[in-house]
């Protein structure tokens, strides 16, 4: 591995700890993390999929975003866990670069389908009377495709600009995960043109859907504040608590880690990801699910169903 242009070497991914004790710990708490989120995902999907009255723009999203939530999981964690099983510490260079396509996609998905769903419950609030024309089917299901369309063409580029690097000693990643940021600091070659990428075009992905949410809020703000009656102003908020949550967790995390460049991440920011990779989505489901008397009501039929 120590040729002048290792691009299709192993990388070699450390984890947190190289104490086999607090390796078990940690292994322990990630297998617990993966099932959480998958099982309550997948309620959140199956209670929506399974009663009617859920068949709505905003349970549409909410389907979409536990989704995409199980995927993101799901590109980092498996792969760890089957790493400590094996004793092994290796990924492979093609995974490697996989599984950072995947983190692109979903990571920015989990971003406009926030945004997405802050512009349903600025129509529901601020134009009931028109919430249904507004929000037709064919509409939902075009903001959702224009979402991945855009998150896709993201995650093509950076990877693009990532395989022109070149890896010309031994690949240690302080993550459990291929990241970005600390793949960057591996490289032997010029990561100028990275770190600008990632410095203009970056943000730009990760600020649009976040202004998009601030913007829609605004408009809510403005309108709840005309609401006549406390319980009109209650009604309107309870809509949207569980989502403020899951915004404050999502975009707190990922606004600290990844605005900067490269060559300032540390091993602090890279303890700080786990929050977005791992604690968000399995904190998701939750969130919704006990604010949400809908969801509860559709959870209560499934479990209790003979």
């Amino acid at each position: 591995m120590d040729g002048p242009n290792q691009t299709s070497t192993d990388f070699f991914l450390l984890g947190f700890s190289g104490k086999s004790e607090q390796e078990e710990v940690v292994f322990g708490m990630f297998l617990g993390m993966y099932m959480v989120t998958v099982s309550g995902n997948l309620l959140i999907i199956l209670a929506i999929s399974c009663d009617p009255h859920l068949h709505t723009p905003m349970y549409f999203f909410l389907a979409n975003l536990s989704s995409v939530d199980i995927c993101f999981s799901s590109v980092t964690v498996p792969k760890a866990l089957v790493n400590h099983v094996l004793g092994s510490k290796t990924i492979s260079y093609t995974e490697c670069m996989a599984q950072m396509y995947f983190l692109f996609i979903f990571g920015n998905l989990d971003g406009f389908l926030l945004s997405v769903m802050a512009y349903d419950r600025y129509v529901a609030i601020c134009h009931p009377l028109h919430y249904t024309m507004m929000m037709r089917p064919r509409l939902c299901v075009l903001l959702v495709a224009i979402s991945w369309a855009i998150t896709n063409l993201h995650a093509l580029f950076h990877i693009l600009l990532m395989i022109q690097l070149t890896f010309c000693s031994y690949n240690a990643v302080h993550h459990f995960f291929c990241d970005p940021y600390l793949i960057l600091k591996l490289s032997c070659s010029d990561t100028f043109i990275n770190d600008v990428a990632a410095f203009t075009e970056g943000p730009l992905i990760f600020l649009t859907p976040f202004i998009c949410i601030v913007v829609s809020y605004a408009y809510i703000y403005a309108k709840v504040l005309k609401m006549p009656s406390v319980h009109g102003i209650r009604k309107a908020l309870s809509t949207c608590g569980s989502h403020l949550t899951v915004v404050c967790l999502f975009y707190g995390a990922i606004l600290g880690v990844y605005m900067h460049p490269s060559s300032s991440y540390s091993l602090q920011d890279a303890v700080a990801s786990i929050i977005f990779t791992v604690v968000t989505p399995m904190v998701n489901p939750f969130i919704y699910s006990m604010r949400n008397c809908d969801i509860k009501g559709a959870l209560r039929k499934i479990i209790l169903r003979p």
